[in-house]
């Protein structure tokens, strides 16, 4: 079962991510995804956000340097409290700004493992 999935760098953008994100739901054993510097915007960050609750075990996100902003952020704060294990977060080097920083630090008392996150 894949554990790693690293596409870091490679310019997926909202469309790769959007066709990311219909298989990323059956990758339950799913532990490390790494996106950074894939001009991800908000549409693609709301597309994964809809299944990274599908995703049980995992404990590392890097979306890293990409182009998402408050509504993508806001996004992934709706679901960031069901993923139980992750204990790695980091959304450094976007646009997500102060909204999106207030949607994140509203759900960060639910996620009991995280312990590093770099925004």
């Amino acid at each position: 079962a894949l554990a790693y999935l690293n596409l870091r760098g490679n310019v997926t953008r909202a469309g790769g991510a959007g066709r990311l994100a219909e298989v990323l739901g059956g990758c339950k054993a799913l532990a490390r995804l790494d996106l950074a510097s894939n001009q991800i915007s908000d549409a693609g960050a709301e597309s994964l956000a809809g299944v990274l609750g599908e995703c049980e075990a995992l404990a590392y996100l890097n979306l890293r340097g990409n182009v998402t902003r408050a509504g993508g952020a806001g996004r992934l704060a709706e679901v960031l409290g069901g993923c139980k294990a992750l204990a790695r977060l980091d959304l450094a080097s976007n646009q997500i700004s102060d909204a999106g920083a207030e949607s994140l630090a509203g759900v960060l008392g639910e996620c009991e493992a995280l312990a590093y996150l770099n925004l």
